[in-house]
């Protein structure tokens, strides 16, 4: 009989890229989200598979799923600037009460949860590259304390229904992706730059360009996602690709890339933005056998063709 696998967010870029792996795998998928920031273009292709299944649902009130149900993947949050500063509440109630509401529907029902926490549980590291023990430095009460706080009350949470239910929970600590999906206006740095570098606008940089950032393509993060869903690892894994990178140069690669006539124009740092950001993955290298294997280039130039395609 196959297993039932239930994805939060579904809708969004990295929920609909797991909903593919998870029919890819043999699982019968539900798939929920409320569509806040999500699309259903990312998942039409999926509804005519016999393995899909869509409920348009927000997971801050009551979750009910009947039937069995082997494995919860809690991907449900926006997870860009612009969306959380929007809906800064909805950020936190996603966070909070969404992961409440999921851990319990996995007590009931005896599943595997996986909860995609963030490499913004570091804040803006006095630790380089961050490796999962290291506690962060937040700025609870700053612009971005809506998402960074929500997703370290996730883990608190997460870890207190392992501890005191015993129940079978995962972390992933997710590092900055990149690929297919992403939304053009979502304010984060790959898909601004490419969006600004297609029609030929000034790359806007936030600061001198000398912070740094490691980005992991799609496929990567999921392969790595996957792996640690198939495990019993119950701590705080980190999943990103530890290649980091300026800014500046991100941004000049993009422009060479898409062969775009853009200039960089440079603007101020918004207020406790990271100075860097580079995982430590050791221990998904030794616990699942995993690393990044996408070369960024190729990544970059998969992620241009899309952008190409949705930006006509």
């Amino acid at each position: 009989m196959r297993k039932t696998v239930l994805i939060t967010g579904a809708a969004g870029f990295l929920g609909s890229h797991l909903c593919d792996r998870m029919v890819r795998e043999g699982f019968f998928v539900i798939g929920m989200d409320n569509l806040s920031t999500g699309s259903l273009s990312n998942i039409d292709h999926l509804f005519n598979s016999g393995s899909f299944e869509f409920s348009s649902y927000d997971v801050t009130k009551f979750v009910h799923i009947p039937g069995k149900l082997d494995y919860i993947l809690h991907f449900a949050s926006p997870a860009s600037p612009i969306d959380y500063l929007k809906i800064p509440i909805q950020t936190l109630k996603v966070g909070a009460l969404g992961t409440h509401n999921l851990l319990g529907l996995a007590k009931e029902k005896k599943s595997r949860i996986l909860v995609a926490s963030t490499s913004e549980v570091y804040g803006d590291p006095l630790v380089h590259p961050q490796p999962e023990e290291y506690w962060g430095n937040v700025n609870p009460i700053g612009p971005r304390g809506v998402y960074d706080e929500a997703k370290r009350f996730m883990e608190s949470i997460t870890m207190a229904y392992h501890n005191y239910h015993h129940l079978n929970t995962g972390i992933a600590r997710i590092f900055n992706t990149y690929g297919p999906r992403m939304r053009a206006n979502d304010g984060r740095a790959i898909p601004a730059f490419m969006s600004q570098a297609i029609k030929n606008e000034n790359l806007t940089l936030f600061g001198n360009g000398k912070q740094t950032r490691s980005f992991c393509y799609i496929d990567d993060l999921i392969e790595g996602i996957f792996r640690l869903l198939m495990t019993d690892y119950h701590l705080p894994m980190n999943i990103g690709n530890p290649q980091e990178i300026p800014l500046l140069q991100l941004a000049e690669e993009i422009i060479q890339l898409t062969q775009s006539d853009s200039k960089i124009v440079y603007l101020s740092l918004p207020e406790d933005d990271p100075k860097q950001r580079c995982p430590d993955i050791n221990k998904a290298k030794n616990i699942l056998g995993w690393e990044p294997k996408v070369d960024r280039k190729d990544g970059l130039l998969k992620t241009i063709t899309y952008f190409n395609e949705i930006l006509k």
